[in-house]
Formats: C-alpha cells, structure tokens, sequence
C-alpha cells in the first residue's frame, strides 16, 4: 500500500514561482553579461581559492538552486575563455548570437532526440541543411547532417569518401588492403590526419603536399605526388581542398583541385570549416570558385556563422552513398509508416550518433531573425579589418607580416631589428603572453617557416579598428620594454 503522506518526489522545482523567478534574474544577468562585455576582463588566471572549489567531492545532497548559482556567480562566470569579447583573436570562435541563445534554451526545454522520428525538430534540421546547401550552391539532392564541428564533419565525409572509392564493400569486409591515399596540403588541420588515422589508413594513408608562397596546395607537386603513388601500387581515393587554413586563411585552387579529381577519379573534400561560410560574403565568394564541385564539404557554423557551442555541418551530394556508409536500423529502430516512428530519412542513418542534440534550432532562430545578407556583411567587414590590422603593421618598421592576408586571418611579429631567430621568437611569445596576462587582447600564435607569429584570426561581430590601434599600441610597447 503506498505511503500517501511522503511527497511524491521529481526533479521538478518544489516552488515554481521561485524558480521562475530566479530563472528571470539568470537572463537578466546573462543579458547584461553580453551587454557589458566590454566592462570586464577578457581573461583573467583563476586564483588557487577558485581552484580549489573544482576538487570538491560530488554532492549527494540538494543545495537550494539559489546557493548553486551564487556559486557560478563566484567561480565560473569571471573565469571565462575569453571569445565573446571582440578582441578574442585567438582560435578561430564566432562570438554567439543572443537568438542562438533562445535556440539553445528551447532546444533544452523541448529536449528532443534527433535521431529520428517524425516531429517538429526534424523538420527544422532538414530546413537548416537546406539552406547551407542553398549557401554553398549544392544540390538539394544532397544530403547533410549538422554534427559537433569541423572535426566530425570531415570525418563524416572522408568515411564517405574511403567507402565509395575503396572498390568493394568495405563495412562488411574491412580493410582489404591498406594501399588507399588521402591528399592534403602541409597547412591542412590536424582533425583530418585524425579521422585519415581512425579510418585505418595510418598517418602514411594522408599525403601532405607542399604549399606555395601564399600557403595554397602546389598543383604541379599534388599532380606528381599522384602519379608517383600510382606507380608505386597505391590507390588514390580523394584530394582535400581547403577553404580557409587555420594558419593563414589561404584558400586552395579549388577549380584546379576540381580538375585532377575529375581526370583521376578521385573525391574531392572541401574542409571548409573556416571559409566555406565565407559565401555568403560578395567579396570572399568569388575566391571560393569551385566549392561546388565538391562531392562533400565540412563546415563549422560556430566559427563565422556565430553559433553557439556547438554547431558544425557536413554536406555530401551522394546521398545514397552518405547513407549507406552510416546507416544500421535495429529491430528497436524499425520505422513505421504512422506515428512517431514514421518517416524516411532519420538523421541517425547518416552519422555515428544516434542520440543528437537539437543543434538546428539555435541556427533555425538566428537566421530567420539576421538573415543570411547580415552575416554576409559581417563576414565581409572582418576580412576589410584583417587588411586594416595589416596596413597598421605595414606603417611600423619595428613590425612586418609573416604572411599574405588570407580572408581574415594575420600573421605578424615584432621586429627592430639585428636579432636572431631565436631571439625574435623569444620576443614575440612573450609580447602575446604579457598582452593576455594584462587583458588587454587574446591574440594566437603559429609557427610560420620556424618563425612565431602573433596571429590574429579576425572572427567577431563585435569588434572594431580601434581595437587592433590598441593591439598593435600595446605590441610596440612591450616590444620596446623587452629590447
């Protein structure tokens, strides 16, 4: 007989309206967090009292919701990375959209699974990769899936890429032989040497070829490379283009890519995690001539699209082969032509996750209340500062570039002159470290031809000219300092 005087126990607030009520202080403050960006640190080290909160032992009784987040008040929210702020020039982030932020927090309320099903949720997703179809001039017979980022989209396509030219069915027989070849430039990112790896292939299944000057793959080097493999009994499957490399932003002759790949039978990848985006963009979109031709492309919509954590995209035209590379439908997933079952093409069928976040509805939000000419225009004025943080670095003798200004990405140092290599690096790094330690900016870093670079990837929506007056300020001063 059940105990009808013990409350029934949920994970629900016991007092709505108090909740409700904190819930309307959390936003609040999370709008005056945007709001006031600038009245705060950039970054700040987190003092061994704030450390020393992360080592406590899970709490296994309840805390009123009020003392919770008093305490991410104290020890969470003044300790951030860093790349909301317009002078975040670190890695290459989007700032956030406030509409991104609704997107998240209804898709947290509503909760749904996009493995599949029939259901609203599913129906935005289709909406949103439609439109990047729309943006990147695919057919809509594509297929296309929204994953975590630029990491797991190449991935997904270079899965698809390895099982269509392998020649025989390799998800019931494995790898037959390991004799098949991915081809890259030197500049390409590391996620693709990791899924070439995870793939089977080894890091010798990813041929990376030399770049020219402005850090574009070499056709002529690419072309010999293939021959070479070839003859030596390997088998070339596909040629990865990149739209946008996260050193210097350099955009690969994609036409040309387009080409061998046609004439070889090879696929052809775009990692376009930075740049593919960059169509939207009247004055980048012509540079990306070719993305078109793609059998796939990867695209990161937390980079220039501004998405929140996380939002990445993968686009393939073969969606037969797309789909028979992941799909694999259990009797528990069996579909049904009525009902919450129904429906053809589940999500689930094109990647590895069968539990998936409702990453759509933050995109779905943001683009219906911006528009894609918006962000366009944003991209477009980042690219118009990159050549304006270049131009400033051009009027300095005691700075010079390290690199041609590829879209919004640039690469300088310090230098007055009569100092080693190593001398100078020593300088730069400790130029960018003491620039974060006083919060004026977060700048990154390479390693351009042995030599470190302060590196600005220009991805905000907030950010101004006078900020990069007072970066290349602050660069000259502390460089005087250490010389």
């Amino acid at each position: 007989m059940s105990d009808s005087s013990k409350a029934f126990e949920t994970l629900d607030p016991q007092d709505w309206e108090q909740s409700k009520a904190l819930m309307h202080q959390m936003v609040e403050d999370a709008f005056d967090y945007v709001k006031n960006i600038r009245d705060r640190k950039i970054w700040q080290e987190m003092p061994e009292d704030v450390l020393k909160t992360f080592n406590s032992k899970l709490p296994q009784q309840p805390s009123d919701a009020e003392t919770v987040y008093q305490e991410l008040q104290q020890n969470v929210l003044p300790y951030p990375m860093g790349n909301v702020h317009p002078r975040f020039w670190a890695w290459y982030m989007g700032n956030g959209t406030i509409s991104g932020v609704m997107g998240d927090f209804w898709a947290s309320i509503i909760n749904p699974n996009l493995g599949g099903g029939n259901h609203a949720g599913h129906k935005v997703e289709e909406q949103v990769v439609n439109w990047i179809k729309e943006i990147i001039e695919f057919p809509q017979t594509s297929s296309g899936l929204l994953v975590s980022g630029g990491s797991m989209a190449n991935y997904a396509a270079l899965a698809v890429a390895r099982n269509v030219k392998a020649g025989y069915d390799i998800r019931k027989e494995g790898l037959k032989e390991n004799n098949l070849v991915f081809y890259a430039s030197t500049e390409i990112h590391s996620c693709n040497t990791k899924a070439v790896e995870l793939l089977g292939l080894g890091t010798k299944g990813l041929k990376k070829i030399a770049v020219n000057d402005d850090y574009t793959i070499n056709i002529e080097s690419l072309k010999k490379q293939i021959a070479q493999d070839k003859a030596s009994g390997l088998q070339p499957i596909c040629i990865i283009g990149t739209s946008g490399t996260v050193n210097t932003g350099a955009i690969d002759d994609l036409n040309a890519i387009a080409d061998i790949c046609e004439q070889e039978n090879l696929w052809f990848h775009v990692d376009g995690a930075i740049g593919a985006i960059a169509m939207l963009s009247n004055t980048l979109k012509p540079q990306l001539k070719g993305i078109e031709r793609a059998d796939s492309v990867a695209l990161d919509l937390h980079k220039w699209l501004h998405m929140p954590f996380e939002a990445g995209c993968v686009i393939i035209k073969d969606n037969n082969s797309h789909k028979k590379t992941f799909s694999l439908i259990p009797e528990y997933l069996e579909k049904n032509t009525r009902g919450l079952a129904s429906g053809e093409n589940w999500f689930s069928e094109y990647g590895l996750q069968l539990s998936r976040r409702f990453r759509a509805l933050k995109v779905w939000m943001s683009l219906k209340e911006h528009g894609s000419k918006r962000f366009g225009r944003m991209i477009t004025r980042n690219v118009e500062q990159a050549f304006y943080l270049g131009d400033l670095v051009n009027n300095h003798n005691d700075l010079e570039l390290l690199a041609p200004i590829g879209m919004d990405i640039v690469c300088f140092r310090y230098n007055p002159g009569e100092k080693s290599l190593d001398e100078l690096n020593a300088i730069n790094k400790e130029i960018k470290l003491q620039i974060e330690e006083q919060a004026i900016a977060l700048p990154g870093y390479t390693t351009l031809n042995g030599a470190y670079c302060i590196r600005c990837a220009i991805s905000s929506h907030r950010v101004t000219n006078n900020d990069f007056d007072v970066l290349i300020e602050h660069v000259l001063r502390i460089g005087k300092q250490l010389t």
